[in-house]
């Protein structure tokens, strides 16, 4: 039987079960998952929120075909404050680097300005309170290797913090680790 989990991950969590040193990673949660348990995509160590798991190899194909694709939405900390300008550049697609140092534009997406993140669990301010900065929400299709991060560099706002929202309409909330039916996580991905 295949089982379906929604995590919120902590920061400087890594998203993997196997414990390379003295890093925490998703064994370290109190939970006891069953075997053959896997994160369907990853977060990285320095950024929190959502993350997908389940036991079922079928999910994670879906997930990454090129041919659908998953709105993820973030809500991102930037350094000073971000102009109308700057968020019409970065909706419309900028140009990052891939991993391979690549010139790539990036597809249009949503990013708009929050004053007060809504969120169900606790952040912390990174930054001094006095220092400008911005918070984004920012919704994209598609994931390039550290592509938020890249974007909001490129634009001249370095990230601060990073906080995965949701995948389709599955959501982080303020629980550790929710268990989702089947019926639940594959509505919820829009699969079907």
């Amino acid at each position: 039987m295949y089982q379906y989990f929604a995590v919120n991950k902590p920061t400087n969590m890594l998203s993997q079960f196997i414990k390379p040193g003295a890093n925490l990673c998703l064994s370290d949660l109190s939970y006891q998952f069953p075997e053959g348990i896997h994160a369907i995509g990853r977060l990285d160590k320095n950024t929190q929120g959502l993350i997908l798991l389940t036991n079922n190899p079928k999910v994670t194909q879906m997930l990454f075909d090129q041919n659908r694709y998953h709105k993820r939405t973030y809500l991102v900390q930037v350094i000073r404050i971000v102009s109308d300008e700057t968020i019409q550049q970065l909706s419309n697609g900028i140009t990052i680097y891939t991993e391979n140092n690549l010139p790539w534009v990036t597809s249009k997406c949503e990013v708009s300005r929050v004053t007060q993140p809504e969120l169900l669990f606790s952040i912390t301010n990174y930054l001094m309170p006095q220092a400008p900065h911005t918070w984004l929400k920012i919704t994209l299709q598609e994931g390039k290797f550290h592509q938020i991060k890249k974007m909001v560099r490129m634009a001249g706002h370095p990230c601060r913090q990073l906080i995965r929202l949701s995948v389709e309409n599955i959501e982080v909330n303020d629980e550790q680790v929710t268990e989702m039916s089947e019926s639940d996580f594959f509505t919820g991905l829009n699969i079907r």
